[in-house]
């Protein structure tokens, strides 16, 4: 184990509500819910403003709701998350050859291998210098933990968090983590938190009063070895800079059970396309195709299918995910859908399809030109859904976003992220004039011009200002919980 504070652990600040934050003017400051809307949406990040109301990740958005029905509540841009994630991932490997990221906002670094970093001095300049360069590129703050292994790390952003830095010097890992809750250690959730509760053990401390063996004896031998190491601060995992993925999946919750058996085959092939543009996008290919059906009465069957060599052909992978679902009896409602790609491989079996093409004209006969044609995607909705926090342009007023919808109308407030609070204005659905638009930077580049929060002062709204508003969209036309 190494000496020096060297490994750094970044979390980024409430990330997905914080972007939300910066890029909406009028929600700087206020309670912020961002995740699926439906009624069987979930919590994906809660903004610390909304964490006072109890509102956190994970949580069943019906409950969000009960907790801070005045927080605004949007739906996910994961597009625009992604960009920022990749300027900060960025900013990270020119730090170090070593960057290792958990996730969108979360990331390991070891410094000494970069060179930046040998001593707690320098390791605490590389923070400090790391953050500032994240706010000035993003808008956006994050939290950084400096020690000397990846459990400390982690441990110590999280008592940095919001937008601090903490450094756990060598030879202080013991005191600092002894009056700790176990919970603090990684792998112990809440069944083994209850699981050591229950034999008198609630602290770091009281794990290394315990002695090794009475954790093999209460967990096993593998998890209670490993806890009374960690306990003791005993870390050597390295940062590694590429993990291994071992699958690539999509899957879909949705808001009302799915009976329709035609819909159900629909919902699979779009799946399927989008799982295969994922895969393109990592250069991977894969040899098992994963079907994964939730059923309405939350039953959840996986079935798969082996091809003879990895592809990333959206034929092969839309008909062999076609041929698991007449498998599944999906009477009585589907609820949750998913595709996936396994047995990864960085090529592919170029003539695969063409393959079984060729095998199933032989067994059954000629087959006409036209039969295998491109899956249709479902005919569009009467009316056009307008997703609550997502971008919108209107002809007349600008840049703004989706503050609600429903009932044949949709809410615009119209600011941008470098404007003051912009007025709010309700329009029908099909205005012609409102379509949907890209998210704008959080922060301009030099020498660009500031970006006005369009011409609204003597705008006349649309329709009847005695409409309610809604955060939420929780009217009829409400957005699904999609991205």
């Amino acid at each position: 184990m190494r000496t020096s504070p060297t490994i750094l652990h970044l979390d980024m600040d409430a990330f997905y509500a914080s972007v939300e934050q910066a890029s909406k003017p009028s929600l700087r400051g206020k309670a912020v819910v961002v995740g699926g809307l439906g009624p069987r949406g979930v919590v994906a990040t809660a903004s610390y403003e909304a964490r006072v109301f109890g509102v956190h990740s994970a949580m069943p958005m019906g409950q969000a709701r009960r907790l801070a029905p005045n927080a605004a509540y949007l739906v996910p841009r994961f597009h625009l998350y992604r960009s920022i994630s990749e300027r900060v991932m960025e900013l990270l490997r020119a730090l170090s050859p070593l960057v290792e990221p958990l996730s969108l906002d979360e990331a390991f670094v070891d410094l000494e291998a970069g060179g930046v970093a040998w001593d707690e001095r320098s390791a605490r300049l590389a923070g400090v210098k790391l953050r500032a360069d994240i706010r000035a590129v993003t808008g956006l703050t994050g939290s950084v933990g400096l020690a000397a292994s990846k459990m400390l790390a982690k441990i110590a952003s999280e008592e940095a968090k919001p937008d601090g830095l903490v450094v756990i010097e060598p030879g202080t890992e013991r005191a600092m983590l002894g009056p700790m809750s176990v919970r603090t250690l990684p792998g112990v959730g809440p069944a083994t938190g209850d699981h050591l509760r229950r034999a008198g053990i609630t602290t770091v401390e009281e794990i290394v009063e315990a002695g090794e063996d009475e954790l093999v004896r209460l967990l096993g031998k593998a998890h209670g070895h490993g806890l009374h190491a960690m306990a003791l601060a005993r870390d050597d995992r390295p940062v590694v800079a590429e993990r291994e993925a071992k699958s690539v999946s999509v899957e879909d919750t949705y808001d009302v059970d799915i009976h329709d058996r035609t819909r159900v085959g629909l919902e699979v092939q779009r799946l399927a396309e989008r799982c295969v543009r994922r895969l393109r996008e990592a250069g991977l290919s894969g040899r098992t195709i994963v079907l994964k059906v939730r059923r309405y009465d939350f039953s959840t069957l996986t079935r798969s299918e082996t091809l003879r060599g990895p592809t990333d052909d959206a034929a092969v992978v839309r008909e062999a995910a076609a041929r698991l679902l007449d498998s599944v009896d999906t009477t009585g409602g589907v609820r949750l859908l998913g595709v996936g790609v396994s047995g990864l491989a960085d090529y592919t079996q170029e003539d695969l399809f063409a393959q079984a093409a060729g095998e199933r004209a032989v067994a059954e006969g000629p087959v006409e030109e036209h039969s295998v044609a491109p899956v249709e995607e479902p005919p569009p909705l009467a009316e056009r859904r307008w997703p609550a926090g997502h971008d919108v342009r209107h002809a007349e007023f600008g840049h703004g976003w989706v503050q609600g919808s429903g009932l044949g109308r949709v809410t615009v407030r119209f600011e941008t992220p470098d404007s003051e609070p912009g007025r709010v204005r309700t329009f029908r659905v099909d205005d012609p004039d409102l379509e949907a638009a890209d998210p704008l930077p959080l922060v301009l580049r030099p020498g660009a011009e500031a970006r006005p929060p369009g011409a609204v002062s003597q705008a006349v709204s649309s329709v009847p200002a005695s409409l309610p508003n809604s955060w939420s969209g929780s009217g009829g036309g409400a957005a699904t919980s999609r991205p």
